[in-house]
């Protein structure tokens, strides 16, 4: 059927020169013109096919139609249901009104309930008692003229506010077509034998490559898509995010401990021992091992002291220090535990001490100083810090569609002198921007461990509303003092999470979709690297 298709459009080009609508084509094994949508995308293939060996060239040309629906086809043959109705009811003063019980008897309940409202606004029938009546004596059943004339032609003089009427009934369906127009190409040639594609060693040994014609070879032409692997959204913008802390100055801590003491988690943070975020409810406890090893015993009674009685300048939680609660395993819930750590570390020459690793590095090698304080003035041995991590925290949470159990935290802390709130939010709101999040909003928050205490929000403008990014806040004295640093030294503490702002960035709606079971693999391999 292709070929002999092919060989029609050519024999009628070398006909009449050009085929100005295809629709005038008659097909073969077809007494009439090839109008049909259906002939109108066979006629495309054999198109293309000859497109492709330069013999013609085509223009497409786009057509709307419209089809009758079953209803609309039984209309043509029975009248309209405005138009049964008035047939079935009786003139008035020439009988008894028909009730609309018995009206739905004669004509059925879907003409009924359809008829009488179009027969009413039409000013065919009116009410006489407790029953209806004819009120005019002829009618013209206009939509049963309209859709005889769609039948015929597909289409309706009338105009489009009367199709888009009868489209809202459901009488008709649109349908878009289309035809085309036929040129000449500049390898014309009524044959349609196909051209050579690969030279053999047959047509070498014969000769047969000197006559034959070959295909010629398409350089344009794209590429298969090469089949790999692809990043995660999560992880295009942790490097995103990574890459905006170096371009500020930060050093990135290490974050492998998965599993921490209660203390590291809690004391140290100043949380309460019998803050909720400790219950099982909140937090994944280990079994086996279930205890940890004590940190170094003078900073352990420092912590215990002023969480029991107090102590620089805090009256303390007045609470009994539970030796069991502070050496329970768990997996964090925050990374702000790596950060107790770093700080503590940092703090060491504060203390008079020698941190392992070298002079201003950790045990991981990682440089902890991002600056180097006038001399004179103070000479405690602090050095300012910019750190930064981003690792997974686990939290004991019902999952939903911004809450999952297992998540990242962007954590970051700033340690200098003289640092106030107003920094912290000037940071954030660059931090941000440089994220290509532009609307951000801070609300006062109670945390144990800082004081004041910020929560962020960033817009979400598929979910249409606020959604939390973060919490942040400046440590509080109780946490920092124990520790070793001075007096005058601030530390600005946050904890981002990672899968909100991805999800704000790439349009994503429910955070299960983001990572488990319903991630799309396409929409991995497809989202951008950077959305900015």
């Amino acid at each position: 059927m292709a070929e002999i298709l092919q060989q029609l459009i050519l024999d009628t080009l070398d006909d009449k020169t050009a085929i100005n609508d295809t629709r005038d084509l008659t097909l073969p094994g077809q007494s009439g013109p090839a109008v049909s949508h259906d002939a109108q995308i066979t006629i495309l293939g054999a198109l293309n096919s000859l497109l492709s060996r330069d013999m013609i060239s085509y223009e497409t040309h786009e057509i709307s139609s419209h089809i009758l629906t079953p209803e609309g086809a039984q209309i043509i043959n029975e009248g309209s249901h405005e138009a049964r109705v008035w047939s079935a009811l009786p003139e008035k003063g020439a009988g008894p009104p028909l009730s609309p019980l018995q009206l739905k008897k004669q004509v059925g309940d879907e003409t009924a309930k359809v008829g009488q409202g179009r027969a009413f606004k039409n000013g065919w029938i009116g009410k006489d008692g407790d029953g209806l009546v004819k009120l005019i004596s002829m009618i013209q059943d206009d939509t049963q003229i309209d859709l005889q004339e769609i039948s015929s032609t597909g289409t309706l003089k009338s105009g489009e506010k009367v199709l888009a009427d009868l489209r809202k009934r459901k009488l008709i369906i649109q349908r878009k077509g289309q035809w085309f127009s036929v040129q000449k190409g500049p390898s014309f040639s009524t044959s349609t034998a196909k051209p050579e594609t690969d030279l053999t060693a047959d047509m070498l040994t014969s000769g047969a490559w000197k006559t034959s014609t070959f295909k010629k070879y398409n350089f344009e032409a794209e590429g298969v898509p090469v089949d790999s692997g692809a990043l995660h959204p999560l992880l295009k913008v942790r490097e995103e995010i990574r890459s905006i802390f170096l371009e500020m100055g930060f050093a990135e801590m290490p974050t492998a401990a998965f599993v921490e003491s209660g203390f590291w988690c809690f004391d140290a943070l100043f949380v309460p021992q019998q803050h909720p975020a400790r219950d099982l409810q909140d937090t994944f406890y280990l079994s086996d091992p279930a205890k940890s090893l004590l940190p170094e015993p003078n900073y352990y009674k420092l912590v215990s002291t002023i969480h029991e009685h107090g102590g620089f300048g805090s009256t303390g939680y007045r609470a009994p220090w539970n030796h069991e609660e502070s050496t329970k395993l768990l997996l964090r819930t925050h990374t702000t535990a790596s950060s107790a750590h770093m700080l503590y570390k940092l703090a060491a020459k504060c203390r008079g001490e020698e941190v392992g690793g070298g002079e201003g590095e950790d045990t991981h090698g990682t440089s902890m100083t991002a600056g180097n304080p006038g001399k004179g003035e103070h000479d405690d041995g602090f050095r300012p810090a910019k750190l930064f991590s981003i690792d997974r925290v686990f939290r004991n949470e019902t999952m939903d569609a911004t809450h999952l159990a297992e998540f990242h935290q962007v954590e970051g802390v700033v340690a200098d002198r003289g640092l106030t709130l107003a920094d912290l939010i000037g940071f954030m709101r660059v931090f941000f921007k440089k994220m290509g999040i532009e609307q951000v909003r801070f609300k006062p928050a109670y945390n144990p461990y800082t004081e004041p205490s910020l929560e962020i929000f960033a817009f979400h403008p598929m979910l249409n509303r606020w959604v939390e990014v973060g919490n942040s806040g400046m440590f509080r004295p109780e946490m920092l003092e124990p520790m070793g640093f001075p007096k005058d030294v601030r530390v600005h503490g946050w904890g981002l999470s990672l899968e909100r702002p991805t999800m704000i960035r790439y349009g994503i709606n429910n955070i299960r979709t983001l990572v488990g079971h319903k991630v799309s693999l396409e929409g991995i391999k497809n989202s951008p690297a950077v959305m900015f």
